[in-house]
């Protein structure tokens, strides 16, 4: 409705000061005494050149433009546009055989020209100003990091869109071709070295970083020399997203914990990675967690012939299904809510579906919960696996590709022995199979379901303490998209047997998460928000390994990618062992699951019970399973 005001007041305004611009010029052509002959003249054409100028107007689209965001462009378009309706009135004029004194002409088009776009110019800033006007509006002083395109663009989207309650005010950027300049009235001020004197010069509340190509050191430099004045950061996206319309300024967001990652993230090739995928059958296990949805969206861009998706848990399948028919319509989809420590229904299922490739992203992953139920962890991560592993070989599956973790090398908790045993089934298998069985091991994801990230971010919604266990934790760190790329990597990299590890950069300590975040939520840790060591828990290790041997492992053609040598290759003793005591695990207690473990993974070191000679010795389920592996 109101769009339609506008252009029916400009039409009318533009009516208007056509026929001033008409007028006058014969005004101006007899000295500002028009003969009567030809004020005749002009009463008999007025109507007819207006009329010509108006629809020129709207042939080439005059009324659609928002004239509050006009730049000179429009403007020069508009005096062109102004130009044409003036020659197409000649023109007519001429073939109707209605004679003017030739100088009407460039009279008319002279001061049609500066009357239209005068009133757009002084529209755009009445409209400006009106809108700058609103009230109830506090606008925040804002810092902007950055001169560039994307800087420009987020100066002019803050100052057209008043009511985002951000005011523009100073410019940071280290190039010194841009120094003491200024973009749209908003001065270069310094470099980015003078963040906290500008800050506190100019009264900053908030500053944007808007240098999307930007290094994550640079971002990190300005995050820490704000957080000590206590000044929020927020980031913009990158600038191929404003241009495209993907998204707006309104997108501007409080720094990530993403965005703290000690390291550049990891590229793959998308080209090689999608070859395999295409026109393939592509099932993946866990396809409603945090990695397995995602392999979902990442798997789903690369046009399988058909994609199987396969979870337990029916709520999360249900909205990565809906998810997947809204953005791939045409993608050919199956979600199959099954267990996989259901031998029976995973062996129907691979007959029915014959997948040719796997993704196993389906296991218990929560350290603590699976020390206290050992025997879950056994069923569904080993197990589990096994079952997969073993109609994948009977199906001729041509690519299983499990997910492992770093928790995995040297374990101390049953989570990561019993991911060490599924690396072990996976390496054993592929020895005797067509089918081409990898592992990929990293370590913590950020931001994935029950992962240290959203715990911090939900302590401190509530006021804190943030917990943390022990002041010397440290992890490896690395994206949802990362991981779910060097999972893809892999696949594309397999020749079979392999376990892939990403460099991942150096180990973050927990507490410096913890403390980084409580910044960028606005809080100084220790005084708003405080941070309490609560002990280790069961099964936590104070560093996590990614190879089991530092001097064992071999590099691909990717950079960042690395295939641990050690090989696990005893197919008949592991199968063995396995099957001999699937239907008893129920049966044993705690220390007796331990003792199991410690048998198939003898690097398994649970330092907080009691030795594995001690359970040994008094252990009738095991009987003399010593010696059988």
């Amino acid at each position: 409705m109101w769009r339609n005001k506008r252009k029916v007041s400009l039409l009318i305004i533009d009516t208007l000061l056509l026929n001033i611009a008409y007028f006058f010029s014969f005004y101006l052509r007899f000295d500002y005494n028009i003969p009567y002959q030809y004020f005749i003249v002009y009463e008999k054409s007025f109507y007819l050149v207006t009329l010509i100028s108006i629809v020129t107007f709207i042939f080439f689209k005059q009324y659609n433009k928002i004239w509050r965001y006009a730049n000179l462009r429009d403007i020069m378009e508009l005096m062109v546009v102004t130009t044409i309706s003036s020659g197409m009135s000649s023109l007519v004029l001429f073939l109707l055989e209605i004679h003017l004194p030739r100088s009407i002409y460039p009279l008319y088009w002279f001061l049609s020209i500066i009357l239209i776009t005068s009133s757009r110019i002084l529209y755009g800033n009445y409209m400006n100003y009106n809108n700058n006007s609103l009230k109830n509006v506090a606008h925040k002083k804002v810092l902007i990091i950055g001169a560039g395109s994307a800087g420009r663009m987020l100066i002019r989207e803050l100052k057209n869109h008043p009511e985002i309650g951000m005011k523009p005010v100073a410019i940071l950027d280290d190039d010194k071709s841009k120094l003491y300049r200024s973009i749209d009235g908003i001065p270069v001020m310094g470099k980015i070295d003078d963040i906290q004197d500008i800050i506190n010069e100019k009264e900053i509340n908030e500053v944007i970083f808007a240098i999307p190509s930007a290094p994550k050191s640079l971002l990190k430099k300005v995050i820490d020399k704000c957080s000590e004045i206590h000044i929020k950061v927020k980031t913009l996206p990158g600038i191929y997203e404003l241009v495209d319309g993907t998204v707006s300024v309104n997108n501007i967001r409080d720094v990530d914990i993403n965005d703290l990652l000690r390291r550049e993230p990891v590229k793959v090739n998308l080209d090689e990675m999608s070859s395999y995928i295409k026109d393939k059958k592509v099932m993946i296990t866990g396809g409603g967690g945090s990695i397995g949805s995602e392999l979902c969206r990442q798997v789903a861009r690369f046009s399988p012939s058909h994609l199987i998706i396969l979870d337990i848990y029916e709520n999360n399948m249900y909205d990565v299904q809906q998810e997947l028919k809204r953005k791939y319509p045409n993608l050919n989809m199956s979600c199959i809510i099954a267990s996989i420590r259901d031998e029976k229904r995973i062996s129907n299922i691979f007959k029915k579906y014959k997948p040719d490739i796997v993704f196993h992203a389906a296991a218990h992953k929560h350290v603590p919960l699976m020390e206290d139920n050992p025997q879950e962890a056994i069923k569904n991560n080993v197990y589990g696996t096994l079952n997969l592993v073993k109609y994948a070989d009977l199906h001729n599956v041509k690519k299983f590709v499990m997910i492992s973790t770093d928790k995995a090398v040297n374990p101390t908790s049953i989570m990561g022995a019993t991911k060490r045993i599924c690396e072990m089934i996976i390496q054993s298998f592929d020895k005797k199979s067509n089918t081409e069985f990898v592992a990929v091991r990293f370590g913590n994801v950020l931001g994935s379901n029950g992962s240290v990230i959203p715990l911090f971010k939900k302590q401190i919604a509530e006021g804190g303490p943030v917990t943390v266990t022990h002041e010397e934790v440290k992890r490896y760190f690395m994206t949802i998209p990362e991981a779910v790329q060097l999972v893809i990597q892999a696949g594309a990299l397999a020749k079979g047997g392999e376990i892939f590890v990403l460099d991942m950069g150096e180990p973050v300590k927990i507490i410096d998460l913890a403390r980084d975040l409580i910044r960028l939520s606005g809080f100084e840790p220790d005084v708003d928000i405080p941070i309490i060591i609560t002990g280790l828990r069961p099964g936590e290790k104070l560093f996590e390994e990614l190879l089991l041997s530092e001097d064992k492992y071999a590099s691909t053609k990717h950079d960042k990618i690395f295939i641990e040598k050690p090989v696990f290759d005893d197919y008949d003793g592991l199968m063995l062992l396995l099957e001999k005591y699937r239907t008893t695990i129920d049966d044993m207690n705690v220390d007796q699951v331990k003792a199991f473990i410690k048998r198939l993974v003898p690097e398994y070191n649970p330092s907080h019970v009691k030795t594995i000679e001690e359970i040994a010795a008094t252990e009738d389920i095991l009987g003399d399973a010593t010696n059988d592996v």
